[in-house]
């Protein structure tokens, strides 16, 4: 692609107007407290074994047994740290089947009404598992079980509407780039999350869950009363239309075709030349869309590993290297910029080829050789810190490259015909895969630490990235193959 091009290309960011910047920011802050919700948990996991497993911590000889015992939920730290992986895993089952359902729901519901209910109610539900249940003295398993169950289905309503809404808003030219920096709300989330939870721990770990949950609840009632969820409720038109003005915006980013002769007319899900309405097309048809069953399946395998270091690295770090919980959070918030800026340039850039699959093989093969430094990390908070960051660089902008850009790109293929009712659907999908895969994956590392050690749970990592580039690959020898004739072409041209 020319230059000239890229710039042509980039004149789409002079079209945004302040409702496109208003849907931008809501959409990004909303996904951003869902996801500190989240991180909260994960920041205070050693504050909340402490709890747990009173016994194993009592140093005191002035308080009686039966005052340390009132809290007994395990005997030991070690079997309070497997049920925080099953926690984390009964969370992500459920947010899994939740986003399967929700994708579906946002395609038929208004998607303002069920982004501000998933958020308001899964802030009251972590308010009550995280705050609430301390306060009272309320230690359950089985009541914890249930509460982070209904509380992974709330959530799951987040990313299909979020990705919806911003499908709706921004086309295809410089999709990589906004998406890209878009994508970053998880980890702003992540940042904002372990922000607030460390500057209240000192007060204890129920102070972070209820001020979390009390911004989270706030940002519910903003997204019911202020966003926009397409051009369409101001009298804008669509950006399908606008992509009509654009001869090169019709391809798809993941397509290996560069002509409509190679375009098979089979697979086309609405027959005729134009459908009348916009309707929403059924699960099925959205996985037999192209590319969706390879990016689902290695996007499992990718989560699971970008998931494992948002659920278990300020634990590590403090298990690890015994550095206190308050740094370890904080020193955790480096894996997300390096997450922040990988997603932005890595989405740049494959905005500049016009293909995705490359940019995400490339950065996927770097990212195996930056987890083989990170497991070798000294006990350096600097260094780890700066490892931290690239291995975040190479495995964080990969995985929000394809929960965004290339979801976005799944549900606005040419074989839809312009609906853009398959968004919501094909990014639950995505997304919901990524969380079966990343549910399997916490209850795995928790095992593999418990009897094998934290080494064995990076080789772990590895075996899963390269399992990534495995399923892409058919993608990625076809686009880098089109990628050739389009640089002969050119040559021959000239």
């Amino acid at each position: 692609m020319a230059w000239p091009d890229v710039f042509r290309r980039g004149a789409v960011f002079s079209k945004f107007s302040h409702h496109h910047i208003a849907v931008f920011l809501l959409t990004f802050f909303s996904y951003s407290l869902l996801h500190a919700s989240r991180k909260t948990f994960s920041n205070v996991k050693v504050s909340i074994s402490k709890q747990w497993t009173p016994n194993a911590f009592n140093t005191s000889l002035e308080l009686p047994v039966e005052v340390w015992s009132s809290n007994h939920l395990f005997p030991s730290a070690e079997e309070a740290t497997l049920f925080l992986g099953t926690l984390d895993t009964i969370f992500l089952f459920s947010y899994a089947v939740g986003l399967f359902i929700s994708g579906i729901v946002g395609d038929r519901l208004n998607l303002r009404w069920v982004l501000s209910f998933g958020m308001c109610s899964s802030a009251l539900v972590v308010f009550v598992f995280g705050a609430l249940t301390e306060w009272l003295h309320l230690y359950n398993r089985w009541l914890y079980c249930c509460l982070w169950i209904v509380n992974g289905l709330l959530q799951s309503t987040g990313w299909p509407c979020v990705v919806a809404v911003m499908g709706n808003w921004f086309g295809k030219a410089g999709r990589g780039v906004v998406f890209g920096l878009w994508s970053a709300c998880a980890s702003v989330g992540n940042i904002l999350g372990a922000f607030l939870a460390s500057s209240v721990l000192q007060y204890g770990y129920e102070y972070a869950f209820l001020v979390t949950a009390s911004v989270q609840f706030a940002g519910g009632v903003v997204i019911f009363f202020g966003l926009l969820v397409s051009p369409a409720e101001i009298g804008l038109p669509d950006v399908e239309a606008e992509k009509n003005l654009e001869e090169d915006s019709h391809r798809p980013l993941m397509n290996g075709a560069e002509n409509e002769d190679e375009y098979d007319p089979n697979y086309s899900i609405q027959e005729g030349p134009a459908a009348p309405q916009v309707k929403a097309i059924s699960f099925c048809q959205a996985c037999c869309l192209p590319g969706v069953i390879p990016y689902s399946l290695a996007y499992a395998c990718l989560k699971l590993v970008n998931y494992s270091f948002f659920f278990w690295l300020p634990f590590y770090l403090s298990n690890n290297f015994g550095w206190k919980e308050a740094e370890a959070d904080k020193l955790s918030i480096w894996y997300d910029v390096g997450g922040i800026v990988g997603g932005t340039l890595q989405g740049f850039v494959s905005d500049v080829l016009e293909k995705r699959a490359p940019v995400l093989a490339l950065s996927l093969l770097l990212a195996i050789g930056s987890l083989v430094g990170y497991s070798r990390s000294p006990n350096n908070k600097s260094i780890n810190a700066l490892l931290m960051t690239v291995t975040g660089f190479f495995i964080g902008g990969p995985s929000n490259m394809i929960s965004s850009a290339i979801s976005a790109d799944l549900g606005r293929q040419e074989l839809i015909q312009g609906s853009s009712e398959a968004l919501a659907t094909v990014t639950g999908i995505v997304d919901g895969t990524g969380s079966i895969g990343a549910a399997v994956g916490q209850y795995l590392v928790s095992l593999i630490q418990d009897n094998l050690g934290w080494m064995w749970v990076f080789y772990f990592f590895i075996l899963m990235t390269s399992c990534t580039i495995v399923f892409i690959s058919p993608l990625i020898v076809r686009e880098i193959r089109s990628l050739v004739r389009r640089r002969q072409a050119h040559i021959l041209s000239e």
